[in-house]
């Protein structure tokens, strides 16, 4: 069983509109950077998660408002999605955190439409980690025991820029709401070492797989696994708090775990990896 931590809903059929309006797909394609990817079909998409044995996809959608004048998918069109195919699919939340009903717009997302956690992007979105605006943001999730999935790392998005993106960039939130589990997305690749670091620091800081590969995904997933750290630092050390993720669609799940299943490791640890630590990250459970 796999659970995929990070999937894109833009190319839902189900929620894509044309043009070039706030929500439709020609806002998405310029401001996400789509290049020339097109809606796919629920049948379609079905077929890729049972191919790698995905069970669960975690659709994640981003509220940039302020920095773009839209959403890359709704908080509604989230909990549409997740109605319509309960047995894939979940999802997470996202507001814009310099909009005034942002805490009001998340407690709704919890309360009534179900979403599991909080997603941010603030190289996207336009603010930092600990700004003030974000602090009613972390005390709901404290409160409703949900997690926050920061994007980390590498970014394909116009505006979002790279050096906000550091893993060190969210240590000080990270260290100061230890009753909030968050998670760096990519690995925060191309800051492994930055990333390894704030896990060993911090145990409610997760992370996940879904880092860029420039050739293949296999030759990326043995060097994260077996050279970037040494051969066996995800077993020994790390085995509670990387995630699988794909990325889907800018990274299809199918070829990512085909690459992690030629990476040599224990079985509770890939069991971990594959669904167990997401579950662990999602409901807080140790």
């Amino acid at each position: 069983m796999v659970i995929d931590m990070l999937v894109q809903p833009m190319l839902y059929g189900e929620i894509c509109t044309p043009g070039d309006e706030p929500d439709g797909f020609g806002f998405w394609s310029r401001e996400f950077g789509m290049g020339h990817m097109g809606p796919m079909d629920w049948d379609e998409l079905q077929v890729e998660m049972d191919v790698c044995d995905v069970q669960k996809s975690l659709l994640m959608p981003l509220d940039v408002t302020t920095a773009c004048g839209g959403h890359f998918g709704t908080n509604d069109q989230i909990a549409m999605l997740v109605a319509a195919h309960p047995d894939r699919l979940w999802g997470f939340a996202s507001v814009d955190p310099r909009v005034s009903s942002a805490a009001g717009e998340l407690e709704r997302a919890f309360t009534e439409l179900g979403a599991k956690g909080l997603c941010l992007h603030p190289a996207k979105q336009g603010f930092d980690p600990d700004d003030a605006v974000a602090e009613p943001l972390y005390e709901l999730c404290e409160r409703y025991n949900k997690p926050v999935v920061f994007h980390a790392g590498m970014s394909w998005e116009p505006g979002a820029e790279l050096s906000r993106s550091n893993p060190l960039a969210f240590e000080h939130t990270i260290a100061t709401h230890p009753n909030v589990r968050f998670s760096l997305t990519h690995f925060g690749w191309p800051w492994v070492r930055e990333t390894v670091a704030m896990l060993l620091k911090y145990p409610n800081c997760y992370t996940d797989t879904s880092i860029t590969y420039i050739d293949s995904p296999e030759e990326m997933m043995q060097r994260l696994f077996t050279v970037d750290m040494g051969p066996l630092w995800y077993e020994r050390a790390l085995s509670h708090q990387v995630m699988f993720a794909s990325n889907t669609p800018r990274f299809r799940a199918f070829k990512l775990k085909r690459a992690l299943d030629t990476v040599s490791m224990r079985d509770d640890a890939r069991e971990r990896l594959y669904w167990g630590n997401a579950l662990r990250f999602l409901e807080g459970d140790e």
